[in-house]
């Protein structure tokens, strides 16, 4: 039985209660070595970090004894845009998933942004049909180092749209960073892990918008 837990956006605070005792009756954890420095130090021996390549994945779990009890860990909810999919397809009836906050939900009550008009995506691994998101009112995307928040804020400013950008750094982390501009202002630099949301120009946010921490 593999046990797909969600860590939440990284801080333990948002982490769920129950957890030890998961960890405490696995065999086998994995995730990344972000995931198991999570881990409380006594449970430390049991982890080991996941292959990256999911055909490498699969084939090592598949390897697994049969009976062996796997925690696996993964950032936010395994089903927004994490693992949980991938895992249930794969491994039909041996999956269990316990959700996390994830870090779209994190920013979102961070800026007392509503989501029941959102669309989420992600620019992970992949081109998004822009033409499609951004005429959408209110987007929120889970970002990757060659499609972030300058390469989608310029798609914003090609297409002459009046959007605001929102962008959310290391966010539950004491080095968190969330900076709110119009798609032109949006820096060209180096950005942190991070969740971007497109919204129309005009959003009264009821969060104070100096959220730079």
């Amino acid at each position: 039985m593999i046990r797909v837990v969600g860590i939440g956006p990284g801080d333990l605070h948002y982490g769920l209660l129950g957890q030890e005792a998961w960890f405490q009756e696995a065999d086998l954890i994995l995730g990344s070595q972000r995931h198991l420095d999570t881990l409380p130090q006594n449970f430390r021996q049991k982890g080991q970090v996941a292959p990256k390549k999911l055909a490498d994945l699969k084939a090592y779990l598949h390897q697994q004894p049969e009976g062996r009890r796997i925690v696996f860990l993964v950032s936010g909810d395994p089903l927004v845009y994490g693992l949980g999919k991938w895992l249930t397809e794969n491994f039909p009836g041996q999956v269990l998933l316990e959700p996390g906050i994830s870090s779209m939900q994190y920013l979102a009550s961070r800026l007392a942004l509503p989501m029941n008009d959102a669309y989420l995506s992600s620019s992970h691994a992949k081109q998004p049909n822009f033409d499609f998101l951004l005429s959408l009112p209110k987007v929120f995307l889970v970002t990757d180092q060659q499609l972030g928040p300058y390469q989608i804020a310029q798609e914003v400013v090609k297409r002459g749209l009046r959007k605001t950008v929102v962008i959310g750094e290391n966010l539950s982390y004491p080095d968190e960073k969330v900076s709110i501009s119009s798609a032109e202002q949006v820096e060209d630099r180096p950005y942190k892990m991070n969740v971007v949301v497109i919204i129309d120009e005009g959003f009264a946010f009821f969060t104070n918008k100096s959220t730079n921490d």
